[in-house]
């Protein structure tokens, strides 16, 4: 089944949009700097056979887990970011950066044994040249997961809905998960995942779970290569007690929503032009959350983040939708 996005009425759309400011959403993930280094390129090193970036400008903005709180603010949302950073200037740097944006920062707890996770892109003439990444992706010491579990559970009392967002770098572990989704269970909260652990049993109980089609043929060991395979292969994953509902973000195809019970819906991307993918999935499952706390079906929360998706790809590097952005986005798409 093609869901065609008529079917939901953009005037409903619309208002949900317009109640994103009075939710809260908890957002535990790996928390990430992003750093731009931006220049232009006319010779060749003559040490190596690479280009030579005379740089021009540099920038930092919030990325990762940090990047889906930068998205819930922008939406006009609070965010209530809970991660590790480390005792450093980009530690202070993220801080300030969720300062900069009125966000909380009291789900912050610093691990001086491990560095902030910063990723570094250098982009010429509105290209990425190469990526460096300075992190530690081992496991949190026990003393580390024992706050950030404390920080959930004095923060999930006081929010709408929660998300997790796993970068894989050592906050999200299975001992973490069976810590706080049954909590999160228990007080009733809508829960959003961005996985990146394999087993997807560890993430029940979730409202919805938001992979991308590779982490789908990791999990299940199904190649996908159409319609019929991803199907097949999300049916082993929708077995899974607890696991009721996956949203499948398929790149350039647009999202698939699955859930126990019902036939498959396929929704196309609304991406006019393509600039940068960076980013993309936290817009979807950030703009999703928001949805469904203001009170939107499932498939319509899918159907607005996929537009969401396709405005923040039209932008370069990690970048954000704002709510007025997505209104407009409803109201084109609607034409």
């Amino acid at each position: 089944m093609v869901a065609d996005r008529r079917i939901c009425d953009p005037d409903i759309l619309i208002q949900a949009v317009q109640k994103f400011s009075n939710k809260h959403v908890l957002v535990l993930g790996d928390l990430i700097l992003d750093r731009f280094v931006w220049g232009s390129v006319s010779r060749i090193c003559p040490e190596a056979p690479v280009p030579v970036v005379e740089i021009k400008t540099e920038s930092t903005r919030l990325g990762g887990a940090a990047n889906v709180a930068a998205n819930i603010r922008s939406l006009g949302g609070m965010p209530n970011p809970i991660g590790v950073i480390g005792d450093d200037l980009e530690g202070r740097e993220l801080r300030d950066a969720f300062r900069s944006i009125g966000s909380t920062v009291n789900g912050l707890v610093v691990d001086k044994g491990r560095p902030t996770s910063i990723k570094t892109r250098i982009i010429a003439h509105h290209q990425q040249v190469c990526r460096t990444d300075r992190e530690d992706r081992s496991r949190l010491p026990h003393a580390v997961q024992v706050k950030v579990v404390d920080k959930f559970k004095k923060t999930i009392k006081n929010v709408d809905a929660v998300i997790i967002s796993d970068y894989a770098k050592g906050l999200v572990s299975p001992s973490l998960l069976k810590q706080i989704l049954p909590k999160a269970g228990t007080t009733g909260k809508i829960v959003c995942v961005d996985p990146k652990i394999m087993d997807f049993s560890l993430y029940s109980p979730a409202t919805v779970v938001t992979p991308n089609v590779a982490e789908i043929e990791q999990a299940t060991g199904i190649p996908i290569s159409g319609k019929h395979n991803l199907a097949r292969a999300v049916n082993k994953i929708l077995g899974l007690p607890g696991i009721e509902c996956l949203l499948v973000t398929r790149g350039e195809e647009g999202m698939a929503l699955f859930r126990t019970g019902f036939r498959p819906t396929y929704i196309p991307t609304v991406a006019r032009e393509i600039f940068d993918v960076t980013g993309a999935g936290d817009t979807v499952i950030s703009t999703l959350a928001l949805g469904l706390v203001s009170g939107l079906s499932i498939l319509e929360a899918a159907v607005i983040s996929n537009i969401a998706a396709g405005i923040v790809v039209g932008k370069l590097g990690t970048a954000s939708v704002t709510a007025a952005e997505l209104m407009e986005g409803i109201r084109t798409s609607h034409n």
